[in-house]
C-alpha cells in the first residue's frame, strides 16, 4: 500500500498511531487532537479529511473503537473493487480488525501485519481465511494470472467457501500452482488431464490453464502467461488483420489468447509496423533474433523457401522456441493467407519452466544437522518419490522427512552408472527424483560429472543450494569471517594431495592475501598445509580443526597456525574435516587474548569447549 492514513482520536490512540507508522514510513498520522509530533497533521474534522480522500486513500487504520470507525466509513462505502482497506485498533492496541475489502483491497493483509507490529490479535472474519483455504478473488493478482468465471466472482466463491465439491485442473507448473497443491482443501480433487474428470461429481471447476475448456458446472480459469508466439510474415502485414486473424486462430484451438507471454520474430523484422502495433496494443513483449541464433535452433518443418531467401530454415517455430525456452511447440507452423493477400506463419511454444514434467532436484543437504537444509530443499525431499543419499556425508535422519513409500537409497555403495539407472526408472515414469549432495552443491559436491550425464540424456534438473559447511562452521565459532579493518575475503579451497591443484591455485598463493581461509578435503597432508600457510601467515595465526560439523559427535579443535599438524595429528581424524585459518576466528572488539602461549589447544566435543593443557 502506497497511501496510508492512520486516525486516532484518544492520547492512547495516538501514541499507538505513532509505533505502527515507523512501519509504513509514506503513511500519514491524523488527529483531531493538538499534537506538536512534527509526524502528526491535526485536521478539524474526521469527516470532512474522509469526504476528500477516502477513494484516494490505499489504507485507513483507525485507532478507535469499532463502532467509531464503522460510522465514520459509512458514508463513502462504494464497492469492494474500489473502496481501500479499512481496519480498526484499539485504544490499547489488544485486536486489530479488519473492516472493509478484506482481500481484493488487502484489509486482511493489512490488520496481519499492523497486529505483529503491536503484538495484537488480528480479527480476520472472511470464510476462507477463517477456513485457511484459498481466496479465489485473490489469487490471480497473487501470481500473475488472468482470470475468467463462468458466474459472478462472489457465486463462485460462495461455492467453494461452502466445500462443494470441486475439480482442480492443474495444465501448468508455476509456484501458484505448487503452492495449490501443497494447500489442497479436502473437498478438492486435484486432475493433471481434463479427460479424467467425471463434471457429474462436482459442483465447481477451477483450472489453471492456457486452454480453453467447456464444463458443464460453474467454472473459474486462471490463465497464466505462458505462450511464446513466433511469427515471420510478408514484407507488408496489416496489423488489424494480423491480430483478429491470431485471435480467430487461437479461438478455434482452444487457446486462451490472455496466455501470451511474448511473441518474437527475425532480426530483419525489428521494424514490422504490425508486430510492434501488436505488442505496444496488448503489452505483449516483441523480441528479434539473429540468423545465428535462429540457426541453433532444429525445426519441425525446415523449410527451403525460407532458407534460400534468409538463410534460415525457419522463423516462426525457431523464435517461439528460443522465446520459450522448450525444444518442442505446443502449434507447429501456420501458414495464414490473408484476405488482402498478405501472409503471416505463426507458431506457439509453451514456456519450459511452466511444463508439468519431471526433473531431478539436486539438494545441498547442509553440513550434518537434519534440520540445516532449506525449506525449499525440506519440501522437495518430502514430496519426493525417490530419493539417493551419499550415508557416508549426509546423516539417516535426514530421511526422515522423506514420505512414505518413497525410494530410499544409500548411494555409498552404489556406483555412478547405477544411480544413473535407478534415476532413469523413476524419470520416465515421471516420479519425483531427489540427489541428495552434503553441504552446498556447489562446494566439493561432485555434481559436475552427474550434470554432464543429465544433459547427454536430456534429463531436466535443477539445483536447490544449501548451506556449506564453512557457514556452519562460522556459527560454531561465533565468528565473523569477514570483519572491517581486518579481513574482507573468504577463500574456499583445498590442498595439493592426490588430486592436483592449478598451477595458480596454491595455499601458498591464496595465503598471501591473508584473508580468511576455509581449506576442505586437506586433513591428510596437514604438515604440508601448515608449511605452505606459514609461508605468508603470522605463526600464532587462529586456527580451527572442525571434524563433522553440525554432526552429533562433531568435534572441534583450536589453536595457533604454528601447530596446525600436531592439532590434527592428536585429533586422530583422517577425513570429514574442514580447517579453518585466519584472524577473524573469534575476533571481538577490545577482546581478550584467546591464544595464550602455554595453551596447546582447545578441544571441543559434544557442544562444549575444553582447555587442554
Amino acid at each position: 500500500m502506497k497511501k496510508i492514513a492512520i486516525i486516532a482520536v484518544t492520547e492512547k490512540g495516538l501514541e499507538k498511531a505513532l509505533i505502527i507508522q515507523k512501519e509504513f514510513p509514506k503513511s500519514l498520522v491524523i488527529t483531531t487532537l493538538n499534537s506538536s509530533d512534527k509526524n502528526v497533521s491535526t485536521i478539524s474534522s474526521i469527516s470532512n479529511y474522509l469526504t476528500d480522500n477516502f477513494l484516494k486513500l490505499d489504507g485507513i487504520c483507525f485507532v478507535t473503537a469499532l463502532g467509531i470507525c464503522v460510522r465514520l466509513i459509512a458514508p463513502y462505502i462504494q464497492d469492494k473493487n474500489t473502496d481501500p482497506a479499512v481496519i480498526s485498533v484499539d485504544d490499547l492496541g489488544l485486536n486489530v480488525q479488519a473492516v472493509l475489502s478484506g482481500h481484493k483491497g488487502g484489509a486482511n493483509d493489512f490488520a496481519l501485519k499492523v497486529a505483529s507490529v503491536l503484538g495484537a490479535n488480528p480479527i480476520i472474519s472472511t470464510s476462507s481465511d477463517v477456513q485457511n483455504i484459498w481466496a479465489l478473488d485473490t489469487l490471480a493478482n497473487q501470481y500473475d494470472w488472468q482470470v475468467a468465471t463462468s458466474l459472478s466472482m462472489n457465486k463462485t466463491m460462495a461455492l467453494f467457501v461452502n466445500n462443494k465439491p470441486t475439480a482442480l485442473l492443474l495444465d501448468i507448473k508455476d509456484k501458484g500452482t505448487q503452492h495449490l497443491e501443497k494447500t489442497v482443501p479436502n473437498f478438492v480433487t486435484v486432475f493433471y488431464d481434463e479427460a479424467e474428470i467425471d463434471y457429474t461429481q462436482f459442483e465447481l471447476f477451477i483450472a489453471v490453464s492456457y486452454k480453453v475448456y467447456t464444463s458443464t458446472i460453474a467454472s473459474v480459469f486462471f490463465i497464466p502467461k505462458v505462450l511464446s508466439v513466433g511469427s515471420g510474415c510478408s514484407k507488408q502485414l496489416d496489423s488489424v488483420l494480423f491480430e483478429t486473424t491470431l485471435k480467430e486462430e487461437l479461438k478455434n484451438r482452444n487457446i486462451h489468447f490472455s496466455a501470451i507471454k511474448n511473441v518474437g520474430s527475425i532480426d530483419i523484422k525489428a521494424q514490422q509496423q504490425a508486430y510492434l502495433d501488436f505488442s505496444t496494443k496488448n503489452n505483449i513483449p516483441f523480441s528479434t533474433f539473429t540468423s545465428d541464433e535462429i540457426d541453433t535452433i532444429t525445426v519441425p518443418n525446415p523449410s527451403e523457401m525460407v532458407q534460400s531467401k534468409i538463410g534460415v530454415d525457419g522463423v516462426s517455430e525457431s523464435t517461439a522456441m528460443l522465446l520459450s525456452g522448450s525444444k518442442n511447440v505446443l502449434i507447429e507452423k501456420q501458414k495464414i493467407h490473408l484476405e488482402n493477400g498478405e501472409k503471416f506463419t505463426f507458431s506457439i511454444a509453451l514456456d519450459v519452466k511452466a511444463e508439468r514434467r519431471t526433473a531431478i532436484a539436486i539438494i545441498g543437504a547442509g553440513p550434518g544437522d537434519e534440520e540445516l537444509i532449506t525449506v525449499k530443499g525440506k519440501a522437495y525431499l518430502e514430496n519426493a518419490d525417490c530419493v539417493l543419499y551419499a550415508g557416508s556425508l549426509i546423516p539417516e535422519e535426514m530421511t526422515n522427512w522423506c514420505k512414505p513409500g518413497a525410494v530410499v537409497r544409500n548411494s555409498a555403495m552404489m556406483t555412478l552408472e547405477e544411480q544413473i539407472a535407478v534415476m532413469q526408472e523413476h524419470y520416465k515414469k515421471g516420479n519425483a527424483i531427489v540427489r541428495l549432495q552434503c553441504g552446498d552443491p556447489s562446494l566439493y559436491g561432485a555434481i559436475q560429472e552427474q550434470m554432464t550425464i543429465f544433459d547427454e540424456l536430456e534429463m531436466e534438473y535443477f539445483i536447490v543450494p544449501g548451506i556449506s559447511a564453512f557457514s556452519a562452521a562460522a556459527a560454531v565459532l561465533k565468528s565473523e569471517f569477514t570483519i572491517p579493518e581486518v579481513v574482507q575475503s573468504i577463500v574456499l579451497t583445498r590442498g595439493e594431495g592426490k588430486t592436483p591443484m592449478p598451477s595458480k591455485e596454491s595455499i601458498a598463493a591464496f595465503a598471501a592475501t591473508n584473508a580468511t581461509m576455509c581449506i576442505f578435503l586437506s586433513v591428510g597432508i596437514a604438515k604440508k598445509v601448515e608449511a605452505q600457510l606459514l609461508e605468508h601467515f603470522d605463526a600464532d595465526t587462529p586456527v580451527a580443526v572442525m571434524y563433522r560439523i553440525s554432526w552429533k559427535d562433531e568435534e572441534i579443535y583450536q589453536g595457533k597456525l604454528e601447530n596446525l599438524a600436531k592439532i590434527v595429528k592428536d585429533s586422530k581424524k583422517t577425513r570429514t574435516v574442514l580447517i579453518i585459518v585466519g584472524h577473524a576466528i573469534g575476533a571481538r572488539k577490545n577482546r581478550s587474548q584467546l591464544y595464550s602461549p602455554d595453551v596447546k589447544h582447545i578441544f571441543r566435543t559434544n557442544k562444549k569447549f575444553v582447555v587442554t593443557e
